[in-house]
Parts: structure tokens; sequence; C-alpha cells
């Protein structure tokens, strides 16, 4: 009896660490082989993709996600609102903003997060636009 093929593409993942010594870093490699023909020869089709073990970096929040999570992460980034402030002026200095590391002196316009973070305005203004938490609680 022969053996059954199928056009169904099974994804085949391993981990290696061929040269640790080189200071690469550990990858987890996928390989997807298909039974299916690919050319008029008959040839089969396979094709290899690298992840970092790490995970996939956010582009809207900067975290690393694991590939399998990433797509379910970025709807969750991409429909999180973005955190509303309050506006006020500073009326004594009040240590530095994180984001810029410039004190935060008397006169200057700030924003005071839920979580009541102060931050320059023009600096949270700036980190919204890339990220959509607070600098100091990203969770």
């Amino acid at each position: 009896m022969g053996a059954k093929s199928s056009s169904v593409s099974r994804p085949r993942t391993f981990s290696t660490s061929d040269n640790p010594s080189e200071g690469q870093t550990n990858v987890v490699r996928t390989r997807s082989y298909s039974n299916a023909a690919s050319s008029s020869i008959g040839g089969s089709r396979s094709t290899l993709t690298f992840w970092p073990i790490s995970g996939v970096k956010c582009p809207i929040c900067s975290k690393n996600v694991l590939p399998d999570d990433i797509e379910v992460h970025l709807v969750l980034c991409l429909t999180r609102p973005r955190l509303h402030y309050n506006e006020d002026v500073l009326t004594e200095p009040k240590g530095e903003c994180v984001i810029c590391l410039e004190d935060l002196n008397t006169g200057d316009k700030i924003a005071r997060l839920p979580c009541l973070c102060i931050y320059h305005k023009q600096c949270i203004d700036e980190w919204f636009k890339v990220n959509r938490v607070c600098p100091e609680h990203p969770d």
C-alpha cells in the first residue's frame, strides 16, 4: 500500500543554537511543506521562515509578542482608546519629565494622566503618536 498524499501544508517548528559561541540569538525556524505539485516536473514546495524566540515587536506599543499572538495583540492595540489627560500649568517645580529628561519647571504647560503621572504637554503629545500608554505604566 502506498502513502496517502495530501496538499495540506503542515508547519514544522524546531529551535536551534548552531553556534552559540558566536553571539547568535536563538531563533525558531518554521518550515512549511506541501506535497502539491508546484511545477510541471512535479516538485514540492517548501518555505523557511525565521522568528526570534523573544517574539515580534509590535509597531504600535513596541512590546515583543509571540508570532502566534501578534494578530490579536494588534487588534487590541489599535482599538485601545488613547489616554485622556488634564492640561495644567505648573505652579512649582516637579522633578523631571521622563520623556525628554528635562526639568518640569514653574510655568511649564503639563499634562496629568489618569495615573497622576505628569509630563510636558508637548512631550506626551509626541509620545501618544507612537504609544497609547503612560511611559511609566505601560501595562
